[in-house]
């Protein structure tokens, strides 16, 4: 008896101990406030991130190995700095995009109004942010085992230029929850 008491409490702590942990790390993610004026609503643009589409392009490194003195070690390198400028980028869109994200939640609760047509556009671009991300992961994966095709985050950034202008919309008409935010 005491065996399966055993069992069955291994198995529901391998289970809802992985759960506890992800759910205790989104409660305590920083990302639960937005910055204390509504400028960057004005200054957020997706051009921010059109960089990245050339970080990982093949060209570059082509170049390098035409040059004299050129090493496999070079390009390595090269490869690691890219990615690591890439990610860098993709935290950022990360975090616009959830700003974003955000900001529409936090005034769609102030609105007198049902927004039940912005909320599933809400519901539609984090799904394919999400999807845009773990699809952006694996590639950044296969770049580091030297796969070259391009990693492209046009969807990425393409969502978060959908939201922006959707809270761009949103901010006139609401001066009220505006200053809420701030």
């Amino acid at each position: 008896m005491s065996h399966n008491l055993l069992l069955v409490s291994l198995l529901l702590v391998g289970t809802l101990g992985p759960a506890a942990v992800l759910l205790f790390r989104k409660l305590l993610s920083p990302q639960r406030s937005l910055p204390t004026s509504t400028d960057w609503i004005q200054e957020l643009s997706a051009e921010r991130y059109r960089p990245m589409g050339r970080l990982l392009e093949s060209e570059d490194y082509e170049f390098l190995a035409s040059q004299p003195g050129y090493t496999r070690a070079m390009a390595n390198r090269l490869r690691r700095e890219r990615r690591k400028a890439f990610r860098g980028y993709l935290r950022c869109l990360t975090r616009d995009f959830n700003r974003v994200c955000l900001a529409i939640q936090l005034l769609m609760m102030d609105s007198a109004h049902d927004r039940a047509d912005l909320a599933a556009v809400l519901v539609k671009q984090r799904a394919m942010f999400r999807l845009g991300l773990v699809a952006v992961e694996f590639r950044l994966a296969l770049h580091a085992c030297g796969w070259d095709r391009m990693v492209d985050v046009r969807d990425l950034v393409g969502a978060l230029d959908v939201l922006g202008s959707e809270l761009r919309q949103l901010v006139p008409a609401a001066p009220q929850a505006v200053a809420s935010l701030a």
